[in-house]
């Protein structure tokens, strides 16, 4: 989901990459030894990265890891949705699903994607970009529009766009509007950045991230809306962990919904994550990529969640309450992967 802006000033996924569409790109061959001194770095990489990994084919404690997974949400863009014939038999019963709005997509398709959703008994969740409307009484059609098909929850973004095409610069400004309210939207999420967003804050800080989310903690609180906070997808569990801790020292509770990549390519991570704006650790991907060629096979979120599975386990107070996925190796994979790992295996 991630555009050059963060979730409550921009939109999820930069430019026109598929979510959900399952990568082409073919494999490099490198040959260069790997020096011993970097043997380490790599060693952990592979840990996160490798299909069968010993860490990831542990998971212990799966009833935890059910549990985790069992509200899981995830999100799909109109073209790849389209291309999932059988998606309503593959997902559960009531999972929500975000309809990701690239900018340049038509809204026709995007009210058709959550129609399908609605249709399946699955709650659609439109992304609400503000840089994209050109006024109110368009982002009001959208809004019925929306409601029309079903949708009663929206995830509410500035946008990708470096300049706005109407009155709408930031997602607060849409919310001050009233028009979810008006128009039924009783779930409104927005966007997070654990490891911070330099198109926001181009100084390293989250000065101004941090400010967004204080002033939407207080919407929250002078509402009856139900809110979460949905973030970027990240390669590490505790850069969002201590994020998360900062998070309710500074008095903001909302959930935090944690972005996970779904099962793809190393190669294919790369390239999302590099044009998504995820934080540094995409960059030791980056650097150590040429050394680790056998790395660029399927790979399955498997450490991740089991970090994460520990997290909660030592934290039950955590604001870190469910996993969104981004299929970016493919919406069936993905939700294959949910599938298998949600279900507790007898003891």
């Amino acid at each position: 989901m991630m555009q050059p802006r963060d979730f409550g000033f921009g939109s999820p996924l930069r430019g026109s990459l598929d979510v959900g569409a399952a990568a082409t790109t073919s494999p490099r061959s490198f040959g260069r030894t790997i020096p011993a001194r970097e043997r380490s770095a790599i060693d952990r990489i592979r840990g996160f990265f490798t299909r069968k990994s010993s860490a990831a084919t542990a998971m212990p404690a799966s009833a935890d890891l059910a549990s985790m997974l069992s509200g899981f949400s995830m999100e799909v863009m109109p073209r790849t949705l389209a291309r999932c014939t059988d998606f309503e038999a593959r997902v559960p019963a009531g999972t929500r699903v975000y309809v990701a709005h690239i900018d340049g997509t038509d809204i026709g398709d995007m009210v058709a994607a959550a129609a399908r959703i609605s249709r399946a008994g699955l709650a659609a969740m439109p992304h609400v970009p503000a840089r994209s409307l050109t006024n109110r009484a368009m982002l009001e059609d959208w809004l019925l529009r929306y409601r029309d098909a079903g949708a009663t929850q929206a995830l509410v973004l500035a946008g990708g766009l470096d300049q706005p095409r109407g009155a709408f610069h930031s997602s607060m400004q849409l919310l001050e509007t009233g028009l979810f309210d008006k128009h039924g939207f009783t779930r409104l999420h927005v966007a997070g950045h654990p490891e911070g967003n330099r198109d926001i804050d181009a100084d390293g800080s989250d000065e101004n991230l941090m400010m967004a989310l204080r002033w939407k903690q207080a919407f929250r609180e002078r509402t009856d809306a139900e809110m979460a906070i949905v973030t970027q997808f990240a390669f590490d569990v505790a850069p969002v962990t201590a994020w998360a801790e900062r998070l309710q020292r500074e008095g903001i509770d909302l959930p935090i919904h944690l972005g996970i990549a779904g099962p793809a390519k190393l190669q294919t991570m790369i390239k999302f994550a590099l044009s998504c704006g995820v934080g540094p650790s995409v960059r030791v991907l980056q650097r150590r990529a040429a050394d680790i060629s056998n790395l660029l096979l399927p790979y399955e979120p498997t450490e991740m969640l089991h970090d994460l599975m520990v997290h909660k386990r030592e934290n039950p107070g955590s604001l870190v309450r469910q996993v969104h996925f981004f299929p970016f190796g493919g919406i069936a994979e993905t939700l294959d992967f949910a599938r298998t790992h949600a279900a507790p295996r007898p003891a």
